[in-house]
């Protein structure tokens, strides 16, 4: 391990320079041509084989240990998020309206960092370690995971474990969290257009007014969780976003709201989202209007393999010591990274970037985000050492 932390002290300026570098010129989900090609070029500068263009944007590096052995897939995420930075800093936005609220910056940094010291240990490694840099991230329900499969990005190199780490505000540097099954939740989404029949305010036995409609759908939508699904079990219904009215005097013959469902079981996903179109169908019914309903399933729960979130923990207890991993909560918001874990085994890790004046720490997919720059290079030496005994541990199995 001081061999590795020896090299990512050569290169802690880089990681952090990379980041604000990627956190001034933030690309959204499907966009992120600029921050490929960055990543391309200082693959190339480190000496890394890659390949490119899976999902558009995506870009996969090679690291072949001298010894053979098995594949472990670290990732990255590259997109930006919609969202005006209100920050002061000297690195923030230059790009109106998108910003890195969600720590993509610093993952493509840090994995960048990963490959760095890896490519100069090639000697001591056994087997292969992949670095994937994904886009869309941010593109629920689609995002890019699935695409970057669809493209062949394992086609030549399976891996046998992967890795993906994301920044987590609420643990302070020092600290990393790891479950062994459920870390983060199914994010489903839904729009929903009621559609009434318009009329005078002053006459509304002429009328069918669609936000009685949708107030009575949304009221009854909230009865899935309390009376649907088991106290025991974790589901959320939100309804975020509703549309609907001309002006004061006049009844609406439509109103529109669109929302999330989030859960982690698959059999309450179905549970939820059978009674979700059972009462706004019946409900509407009973007012003798019409409704439209798109629900789109988004990305699966993510759900580690137990085998690799020890692992990953007992990495973490190695280089930071046995409290460096505390016993959390999952969180119901969703990961795209889910995705590769329904098709590979692996854990998926939370990195505590917490800012030293903690009080202040805003969220993620806050205007005012910040994180904790001194994290960062431990986290490029977490994911290296990670690697390389995930690697040893593949070995020994054999």
């Amino acid at each position: 391990m001081s061999n590795i932390l020896d090299l990512i002290k050569n290169i802690e300026s880089d990681i952090i320079t990379i980041r604000r570098t990627l956190h001034q010129n933030p690309e959204l989900s499907n966009e992120e041509y600029e921050t490929s090609r960055l990543v391309q070029e200082i693959l190339t500068e480190y000496g890394i084989e890659f390949q490119s263009g899976f999902a558009e944007t995506g870009v996969l590096g090679i690291i072949k240990g001298a010894k053979p052995g098995k594949t472990v897939a670290l990732r990255a995420d590259m997109d930006a998020l919609p969202i005006q930075e209100t920050n002061q800093h000297d690195h923030i936005s230059k790009t109106p309206g998108k910003m890195h609220a969600c720590g993509h910056d610093a993952h493509t940094a840090m994995l960048l960092g990963t490959g760095y010291a890896l490519q100069q240990m090639r000697d001591q490694i056994q087997g292969t370690v992949l670095l994937v840099f994904q886009p869309a991230e941010e593109n629920a329900p689609h995002g890019g995971s699935q695409k970057m499969m669809y493209d062949g990005v394992f086609a030549q190199y399976q891996p046998d474990v992967i890795y993906g780490q994301h920044v987590w505000p609420s643990l302070p540097v020092g600290q990393i969290g790891i479950r062994n099954k459920e870390m983060m939740g199914a994010s489903d989404r839904f729009s929903v257009t009621i559609k009434g029949r318009g009329g005078h305010a002053s006459m509304p036995q002429d009328g069918n007014d669609a936000i009685i409609i949708a107030n009575q759908v949304i009221s009854s939508l909230q009865t899935i969780v309390s009376r649907n699904v088991n106290p025991l079990d974790s589901a959320v219904v939100t309804v975020g976003r509703i549309e609907g009215g001309y002006r004061y005097n006049v009844i609406p013959d439509q109103v529109y709201f669109e929302g999330t469902v989030r859960t982690y079981k698959s059999e309450v996903k179905d549970k939820v989202k059978k009674r979700f179109h059972q009462i706004i169908k019946q409900t509407v019914e009973a007012f003798d209007a019409e409704v439209e309903i798109e629900y789109l399933d988004g990305y699966p729960a993510t759900i580690n393999t137990p085998k690799w979130a020890q692992q990953a923990r007992a990495t973490a207890q190695h280089m930071l010591g046995e409290e460096a991993t505390p016993t959390l909560d999952p969180v119901l918001a969703g990961e795209d990274f889910s995705r590769f874990l329904n098709q590979y085994p692996g854990a998926f890790i939370w990195l505590g970037t917490q800012i030293e004046d903690a009080e202040n720490q805003k969220p993620l997919h806050d205007p005012a985000f910040k994180l904790n720059e001194k994290a960062l290079p431990q986290g490029s030496m977490y994911m290296a050492q990670l690697a390389i005994e995930t690697l040893e541990n593949l070995q020994e199995k054999e």
